[in-house]
């Protein structure tokens, strides 16, 4: 007598309570994805002793699928059939060994005719796509056509005077006013040589990048810490005489009863012999100087970066006339409703800062 094929009997799945109620949650879940459903029901069918085919026939799946999550439930539990077993993939034509040389040639090398890599100059020494390349540099951070400027401090006085203005900003003294106070000189009152064209849907606007100098100006400028609101003064030179007016104009609109403390950088006009004799007769006057090369200290260039961006830049100005009227509107429009600008970053923050970009300076040059 011929027997036929013998039968392959799938593993069994016994559950407890809590599971199948969960099973059975999953598979009726309208939000939830049809493929965990699938599995869900899946699993509940096998749990009633059915086998593969009976259960790949009644779902209209294939056997194979249906073995796959019988096996993942039997390993993992409900968490198996949430996410897809895992795929090994292909191998990759990109071994670890060529990625470090990527990596390496593009930190410590430059190519032979030019001061940077490209992904075009990188994919022609290295001998892989520059497709590979970009995907390389974006996996670790690299950017050769990007190079970021920086300055760091030398002066010898540089905690003390950090502490001395980061101090002000932070814990300012009562009943005195802390003024950031600083000029932006040669603002030029450039006029286009053509009428550009305004913005419209699709297209932006536009202005010709040649353009007629009409002549500069000076801004003098103080920003009161505690309410952000800007003094300021425009003059056509930016000499000592001319931050002494500013000056008298500060102390003739602050009430008298009040004591400035003034932050300025290190400009040889802030230090004149005449304007520190003006400082010795005005006693209420007080001056807190930034480190050298430190102006990011001096909150009043934030207000200067806007000034540029908002106003000045994309600006078209006939005369110099012109130039100097759209600042005053600019900041009459500014402390109509001024906003403090507050300062986060504490003294022994910004001097652990530093203290590692001279380090890592330090060990540059070493090399």
């Amino acid at each position: 007598m011929m027997r036929g094929p013998r039968m392959r009997i799938a593993a069994p799945i016994v559950i407890d309570e809590a599971t199948r109620t969960e099973l059975e949650r999953l598979s009726r879940k309208r939000s939830m994805a049809a493929r965990v459903v699938l599995r869900s029901r899946i699993v509940l069918l096998a749990v009633e002793g059915n086998q593969n085919k009976q259960i790949a026939e009644q779902l209209v799946v294939s056997t194979r699928m249906v073995a796959l999550w019988r096996g993942r439930f039997i390993e993992y539990g409900i968490e198996g059939l949430l996410k897809d077993a895992p795929r090994p993939g292909r191998t990759p034509r990109i071994t670890a060994e060529m990625v470090d040389a990527v990596v390496a040639k593009t930190t410590q090398s430059t190519p032979a005719n030019s001061t940077h890599w490209s992904t075009r100059s990188m994919a022609r020494v290295t001998g892989i796509s520059e497709a590979s390349v970009r995907r390389i540099w974006h996996a670790h951070g690299l950017k050769p056509h990007r190079v970021e400027s920086f300055k760091i401090s030398n002066d010898p006085d540089f905690a003390a005077k950090l502490e001395d203005v980061v101090g002000l900003y932070l814990n300012p003294p009562e009943h005195a006013l802390v003024l950031s106070v600083d000029e932006k000189s040669q603002i030029q009152a450039l006029d286009r040589t053509q009428p550009g064209l305004p913005m419209k849907k699709g297209r932006g606007a536009t202005m010709t990048h040649n353009y007629k100098r009409n002549g500069t100006t000076t801004l003098f400028a103080a920003l009161n810490t505690a309410t952000g609101e800007i003094y300021h003064l425009c003059q056509q030179r930016h000499r000592h005489h001319e931050w002494l007016k500013f000056l008298r104009l500060i102390d003739q609109t602050v009430a008298s009863e009040k004591q400035i403390h003034i932050i300025c950088d290190n400009y040889a006009t802030h230090k004149h012999e005449r304007v520190q004799r003006w400082m010795a007769r005005h006693k209420r006057f007080h001056v807190h100087f930034t480190p050298t090369s430190a102006s990011w200290l001096n909150m009043i260039e934030r207000f200067f970066r806007d000034l540029t961006e908002n106003r000045i830049r994309r600006g078209v100005f006939k005369d110099l006339e012109q130039l100097i009227v759209a600042i005053g509107d600019y900041i009459d429009r500014h402390n109509d409703n001024p906003k403090q600008f507050i300062w986060t970053a504490k003294a022994n923050d910004i001097l652990e800062k530093v203290t590692r970009a001279q380090a890592a300076r330090n060990k540059r040059l070493s090399v």
